[in-house]
């Protein structure tokens, strides 16, 4: 029995030896070599960037207070209302400084003409030379508190200190104003700046007036930035730098996200041509021709720049891999080699 059962098995193992087919290896060398075009990847030494946030806000920016006592009178203007510099913001209800206005003009009348009847007097010689004197003084200080009260007079009507639009309301018609009370806040649109902090080895190589790349939440591509401003501190608990970067006219709007764009040095990189990565549902993959025979690899990309697209890993330096590989190409299938 046990003869038996030991026959049995070997004939078995031969049975399916018989069927196996031949090796993989003999099956790709038995397809046709396939002519495939080549390059020699070296590595490269590409800048590297990084992306830092940032916000779009206006360089010129007022919050709007007032400066004496009254109620708001008048406020017609909305949120979002452009107006240009000198516009009338909004009117106050002063009465007591309206009546210190006209208290200062009675005391300025009658300075006037206590000095005119002094330079009389004095002329016929019936006063003294100093009695015009202090008429005069008394003149001069009655002018003065004139001047002041029509100044702060002229505080009730608030006007646009510069072109630009309102973009916080604090107050209505009939609320009281007090002085450092906030009424609105004005914001110029003409000068938009991305304003954010930037990693103070970053910061190193960068001057006021350097061009810097600014990409916004909405567009395709970045826009040419300029420094305006660069602190010359960096904070001491995030080791960062806070960078402002003036932006053309017209593209971005206040409050807008946006990202800096900063060199930070170099580092070695293996850049392959685009059409040299095909894709196998989430798989990115290359073949790279070793003696004569295409190897597939699977790769790792990652930035993208003029036609070509870098591989992280899966990739060496030096090593030749086949463009646009045909769909026929097989892993360790023979290739010859195009000039």
């Amino acid at each position: 029995m046990r003869r038996f059962l030991l026959f049995s098995s070997f004939a078995l193992l031969a049975l399916s030896a018989c069927r196996r087919g031949p090796p993989p290896d003999t099956v790709t060398n038995a397809l046709p070599a396939l002519p495939v075009q080549t390059a020699t990847i070296p590595a490269e030494a590409l800048p590297v960037v990084i992306e830092v946030p940032a916000t779009v806000r206006p360089a010129e920016r007022a919050v709007i207070a007032a400066k004496l006592t009254g109620t708001v009178a008048t406020f017609p203007l909305g949120l979002g209302q452009p107006v240009a510099a000198g516009d009338v913001l909004l009117t106050l209800d002063a009465p007591e400084t309206a009546a210190r206005v006209r208290q200062a003009e009675a005391q300025l009348a009658e300075a006037e003409r206590n000095t005119d009847r002094a330079r009389t007097l004095v002329a016929k010689g019936v006063n003294a030379p100093d009695s015009l004197r202090d008429a005069e003084d008394r003149l001069r200080f009655a002018q003065a508190a004139g001047a002041e009260a029509e100044a702060m007079l002229a505080y009730a009507t608030v006007r646009a200190p510069f072109a630009g639009v309102i973009t916080e309301k604090s107050v209505l018609p009939g609320d009281l104003a007090t002085p450092g009370l906030p009424l609105l806040v004005l914001e110029s649109t003409r000068r938009l700046r991305a304003e954010g902090t930037i990693p103070e080895k970053a910061a190193v190589g960068l001057h006021i007036g350097d061009s810097l790349p600014v990409s916004l939440d909405d567009a395709a591509e970045s826009v040419p930035g300029k420094i305006e401003e660069l602190s010359a501190a960096a904070d001491a608990v995030s080791r960062s730098v806070l960078i402002k970067v003036a932006l053309p006219a017209n593209l971005a709007r206040s409050g807008q996200f946006a990202r800096l764009q900063v060199s930070a040095g170099t580092s070695q990189a293996l850049l392959v041509p685009v059409d040299a990565v095909s894709y196998f549902g989430q798989m990115e993959r290359v073949f790279v021709v070793a003696d004569n025979h295409a190897e597939l690899r699977l790769v790792k990309t990652g930035r993208r720049s003029a036609g070509r697209i870098e591989i992280l890993s899966g990739l060496n330096s030096g090593e030749t891999v086949v463009l646009a590989p045909p769909a026929a190409l097989r892993d360790g299938q023979p290739v010859t080699l195009l000039p």
